[in-house]
């Protein structure tokens, strides 16, 4: 029998987010405006089970500066490229940035910078995997599901010193 996804939305200051998870973790965080906006599924059930209550805990936190790495179960569903790009962003530092080819060298895949900026682009749990992180060789900011003022948003919360010549 399939579980049925629980959902929430919490209102943040980059927008609204949708956080859709079950009893055994968080599943999406989906951002309510921006170039990928999205809504709950139709079979989605609204909720405050506990992996919803803790997620709304450690992101008001996370935009407090109060919470520089979460700590939440995951449940991740892609390739196993897509994990592989996905594991090694939670290793980015808060307030730190790399570029699209540093991660593809970090996954040892050093010319596939392009399937990484995908993967990326495939990540189901944005802020949490900090997807935001990731910037463009030349140290501009460059595509981001919730669109590049989302991006730069987080990345000042985080202090990331990347705006001198940023533009998005």
């Amino acid at each position: 029998m399939v579980k049925p996804m629980k959902y929430t939305i919490m209102q943040s200051p980059v927008g609204p987010l949708t956080i859709a998870g079950d009893e055994d973790g968080l599943h999406a965080i989906l951002f309510g405006s921006g170039a990928r906006a999205a809504k709950p599924y139709p079979d989605w059930q609204k909720s405050d089970c506990n992996i919803l209550r803790e997620t709304i805990h450690q992101l008001h936190a996370y935009f407090a500066k109060r919470l520089t790495k979460f700590d939440l179960p995951l449940q991740l569903a892609g390739t196993p490229f897509q994990l592989a790009v996905w594991r090694e962003l939670r290793r980015i530092p808060y307030g730190k940035v790399i570029s699209y080819g540093d991660l593809a060298k970090r996954i040892r895949k050093p010319l596939a910078s392009r399937a990484v900026g995908a993967a990326n682009r495939s990540n189901p749990i944005p802020i949490v995997i900090p997807c935001h992180r990731v910037i463009g060789s030349n140290r501009k900011l460059t595509g981001y599901g919730g669109g590049l003022p989302i991006k730069r948003a987080l990345l000042e919360l985080e202090g990331a010193q990347i705006f001198e010549n940023a533009e998005i």
